[in-house]
């Protein structure tokens, strides 16, 4: 029993951190190469892990030279415009001013059916609405409108609109004060117990959500009472 756990928090970790250097993907976002190697890694994994005769090296090695591989390949797709072309493909446009390129559609994979659930996911109904429609690598479907056919922005209409979008800092999270973003701020305790006070609240762990933007503007979310 000790020895499946061991096994198991070892070869658990070291997923983790392999997959933590490939980088931040959903799986809908996965290039082929990084799907195949997220597969081999969980079926590498689950052996050791179940079968106790199999040494625990045996499958570290084979995770270990994956993850080797794939950091290998990302360097050679930096360096290399053509062995990223050729390990990871290259966008097909789909749609051209309206109109469906067939051949590439087919040469892809692409039925006409996953077109249009696409482009309704996108709340678009009309193909001739569509400039361009781009399969990316990573299978997502990229769409640009035609200009008479996206909404009209406040540059188009000369009109002067003051800038309101701000990226908050979370100071409190959960009951767990961040004092590295308070600092980064250029806020203190007193700010922060001010805040408090405004909201009748006489404790951080008693706030679900705290934020400030660098507008000044404050969100305070206390906890709900667990029922």
């Amino acid at each position: 029993m000790v020895t499946a756990l061991i096994r198991t928090i070892i070869l658990y970790l070291i997923l983790i951190v392999g997959l933590r250097l490939t980088g931040k993907r959903q799986i809908g976002e996965l290039e082929p190469i990084e799907l195949v190697l997220t597969l081999l890694l969980s079926d590498l994994a689950s052996v050791p892990m179940q079968d106790f005769g199999i040494p625990l090296l045996n499958g570290v090695v084979p995770i270990l030279t994956l993850l080797s591989l794939s950091t290998l390949f990302s360097y050679f797709s930096l360096r290399s415009v053509r062995f990223r072309s050729l390990v990871c493909g290259e966008p097909a446009i789909i749609i051209r001013d309206g109109k469906l390129l067939q051949n590439v559609m087919r040469h892809n994979r692409l039925t006409l059916d996953e077109l249009l659930e696409e482009l309704r996911g996108q709340s678009i109904s009309n193909i001739d609405d569509v400039k361009y429609a781009i399969l990316e690598t990573s299978g997502q479907l990229s769409v640009l409108l035609r200009s008479d056919c996206q909404p009209i922005t406040a540059r188009q209409l000369e009109r002067q609109v003051e800038d309101d979008v701000f990226l908050p800092t979370i100071i409190i999270n959960d009951g767990r004060l961040m004092r590295s973003n308070l600092k980064q701020r250029g806020l203190d305790e007193k700010w922060l117990q001010q805040q408090l006070q405004k909201q009748n609240i006489r404790d951080t762990h008693e706030v679900f959500l705290l934020s400030v933007d660098s507008s000044g503007k404050v969100i305070c979310l206390p906890k709900e009472n667990e029922e």
